[in-house]
């Protein structure tokens, strides 16, 4: 094949255009970018192969007088010998790999242009909070330290200044890298390739585009919040880079316990003792409640551990505003034996009352 044809370039293509051409296709046939495959590696070779002739001012002339069939073309000759083309040389950081000539192309592929915004970090913190906040809601006031657009820049992380011409492609707009026998052209990273430079780093954060400051911050916690659950504020957390979104600020929330009352699910549960004759003849008392005190009344005959529901005295649900219920457990207390009087009295009620109370047990014993 003519080696202008493989190069595509015209026959009276300069040096420049030729090392332009061969650098393209370089890097779409290497073996490193397309592993495994013969054919983009012979592709390779034959490249490799013309740019080493027509580079070559004598060899070329030799090719275009005498052509292609009267030049021996030999790819041990090409210059680079004694080259690890693996991206994994193991030579240390100074080590002349292929790899390494067209790391910075394929970086900037991955993971785009140095500098480029960024979506700030969330930012987490905990509020404690009362019972009684939980069950009605409330406001409270954190101080958050967040990283937040800079002042200076307002986040761009650049300053406007007086146009100069750039120090690092010194006006050209492009930067030459020399890497072993190869030479790379890329566009001035930091003038944007157009030579000039009409915007410096902000002296306030250093182009970051933020900053650290503390504020104090109104957290809005619902009513009926369960311990340990998550409040997500949009937008609050840390500021993004050089203007990107912000990050969300996640609360968790710390009920504290109550010394009286006990959550299950958005319902409520309250232990009331009660006298043995209250349970034995049934009273009326009152109980506290979330909402103040509440009458409760004990039906003649109440055994210990018997439960009582009093609706919609509970914890409002989050997500449908419905409220739990109180649920009330009876404990009945016995009484303290502190004279003859009281002993007297318990006989005459024993032998009164000569139910077997432990029947149940017995019976249950034969059944099984």
């Amino acid at each position: 094949m003519d080696l202008y044809e493989l190069l595509g370039v015209a026959r009276d293509a300069g040096l420049g255009e030729i090392k332009r051409a061969y650098r393209r296709l370089a890097r779409r046939y290497h073996p490193d970018i397309n592993p495994g495959d013969r054919a983009a590696a012979m592709r390779f070779r034959a490249i490799a192969d013309a740019y080493e002739v027509l580079t070559d001012p004598d060899r070329r002339r030799e090719y275009d007088l005498l052509g292609g069939g009267a030049v021996v073309i030999e790819s041990a000759t090409f210059g680079f010998d004694g080259f690890d083309f693996s991206v994994q040389a193991a030579d240390g950081a100074a080590a002349s790999t292929f790899g390494d000539l067209f790391a910075d192309v394929i970086h900037e592929a991955v993971t785009g242009v140095p500098g480029a915004p960024a979506r700030g970090g969330d930012l987490y913190l905990s509020v404690p909070i009362r019972f009684e906040d939980a069950v009605h809601g409330v406001e409270a006031t954190v101080m958050v330290s967040r990283r937040d657009a800079c002042g200076g820049c307002r986040g761009r992380g650049v300053q406007p200044v007086a146009e100069a011409t750039c120090p690092s492609c010194r006006g050209g707009g492009t930067v030459r890298t020399a890497r072993g026998h190869m030479v790379f052209t890329k566009s001035c990273v930091r003038c944007g390739g157009t030579g000039l430079l009409r915007h410096a780093a902000c002296g306030r954060c250093g182009g970051a585009g933020v900053e650290t400051r503390a504020e104090a911050t109104t957290v809005s916690v619902p009513a009926g919040v369960s311990n340990g659950e998550q409040l997500r504020l949009g937008g609050l957390g840390h500021a993004g880079t050089r203007g990107a979104a912000a990050g969300d600020l996640i609360v968790t929330v710390e009920v504290a316990p109550h010394p009286l009352f006990r959550r299950d699910g958005d319902d409520v549960c309250l232990t009331v003792p009660v006298a043995i004759h209250e349970a034995a003849l049934g009273t009326r008392f009152d109980i506290p409640t979330l909402d103040g005190p509440t009458r409760l009344r004990v039906p003649p005959g109440t055994q210990p551990g018997q439960r009582f529901r009093l609706r919609e005295r509970g914890l409002p649900s989050v997500r449908t505003g419905r409220r739990g219920d109180l649920i009330v457990d009876i404990r009945v207390v016995l009484p303290s034996v502190i004279d003859e009087r009281s002993k007297q009295l318990l006989h005459e009620f024993g032998q009164i009352n000569t139910e077997d109370v432990r029947a149940g047990l017995w019976q249950a014993v034969a059944k099984a």
